[in-house]
């Protein structure tokens, strides 16, 4: 039996939902990234295995049940009606997550996507997407052949030509984590995001944590390359700089920016801010254990730690910033927290079902 979730909510939360919030974000929420799995799908790294990921967030929970999600947004979205798209974490039994994702959809009804794996055939990976009732996949660079150094991973190495083909037949959405050292800015990544553009035209892809752009080095000329993508979208999932916000509202407009919020590990009580393009996430001494060897994490005491909240609420204020100096009106804001999500899942249920989705940028729900 799942025990119940323990948020800490303290005052200080309590007025940054209520005072700078609650009145701005609409009342229906569409969270396009979330993470569900069980402790028990999880196995310890054997020794000298490459680490492909960082550590910082499994400090924030060990597993996330579905009734903890629901249980997060009830605590920290009071009074909003929020829908999440669900996948599991990297885990090292596959096929026992992703089961326990269908059943969990289909047991509480929201949308979720497959974790897929590069060794898959693109006809296997589409079958394992119809039959499971999921709209999609997400994938990650680990799952990339273990001879490639971190670094050198290309997007095509975990998920292929074959999978995007098939997929594509079906506007079924991608969840695409980018890798590589230079992140949204590096010149592979951006000559495969419009290779995937352009000849994948059905294919819906979200491209996460806007090109895990946590700082403002992460973007150097990555938007002016992108200029010629019409379709890629992009999710504000566990980033808090209102500057690549800004300049993502910029040059793509905000029909093609998604709500997204990483969780759990938007649970973590931080500010994030970033020292020589590399983002450290502030956190309360003591409260995620020895943290001294993680490069991502800093302790901080006293009132600059009794300050600190959810890192759910910094990703959101740095959202409104940007969507305040951009000028958003209501319309907008309905569009990236519900109507460009919506528009897309629905197009993929529809390819996915056999039927001829609508074109993307048609209308949303």
């Amino acid at each position: 039996m799942t025990k119940p979730l323990t948020l800490d909510m303290t005052d200080g939360d309590r007025a940054v939902y209520a005072e700078r919030l609650a009145g701005w974000l609409p009342d229906r929420l569409i969270d396009v990234h979330t993470h569900v799995w069980l402790e028990r799908f999880k196995s310890p790294r054997p020794p000298g295995a490459p680490a492909r990921t960082v550590s910082w967030p499994a400090r924030v929970a060990s597993e996330n049940p579905i009734e903890h999600l629901l249980a997060t947004y009830e605590a920290l979205l009071p009074g909003r009606r929020v829908t999440p798209l669900i996948f599991t974490s990297l885990v090292d039994n596959l096929d026992e997550a992703n089961a326990y994702i269908r059943e969990a959809a289909r047991r509480t009804g929201v949308p979720a996507l497959l974790f897929s794996h590069p060794a898959w055939s693109g006809a296997e990976t589409v079958r394992r997407v119809r039959e499971g009732g999921f709209l999609g996949v997400k994938s990650y660079l680990s799952l990339a052949p273990a001879y490639l150094p971190t670094g050198e991973i290309r997007i095509f190495d975990f998920f292929t030509p074959d999978q995007l083909a098939a997929l594509d037949r079906h506007a079924a959405v991608v969840m695409l984590h980018i890798p590589r050292d230079a992140r949204l800015r590096d010149p592979v990544n951006l000559a495969q995001l419009l290779e995937i553009e352009a000849r994948y035209p059905r294919l819906q892809v979200i491209v996460a944590h806007v090109g895990r752009a946590y700082c403002d080095e992460d973007v150097g000329e990555a938007f002016r390359a992108l200029a010629a993508a019409r379709r890629l979208a992009f999710d504000i999932s566990a980033n808090a700089n209102a500057r690549v916000f800004r300049r993502l509202l910029e040059a793509v407009g905000p029909r093609r920016v998604l709500f997204g919020t990483d969780l759990p590990i938007l649970r973590m009580r931080t500010r994030r801010i970033c020292e020589n393009g590399r983002y450290i996430n502030l956190v309360p001494r003591g409260l995620y254990g020895d943290v001294s060897g993680d490069p991502h994490l800093r302790e901080v005491s006293g009132a600059e730690a009794e300050a600190l909240t959810f890192f759910l609420y910094e990703e959101l204020l740095a959202f409104r910033e940007a969507a305040d100096a951009a000028g958003l009106d209501r319309s907008a804001l309905e569009a990236v927290f519900y109507g460009n999500a919506a528009a897309m899942l629905e197009r993929a249920r529809a390819g996915l079902a056999g039927e001829s989705p609508a074109e993307p940028g048609s209308g949303a729900p």
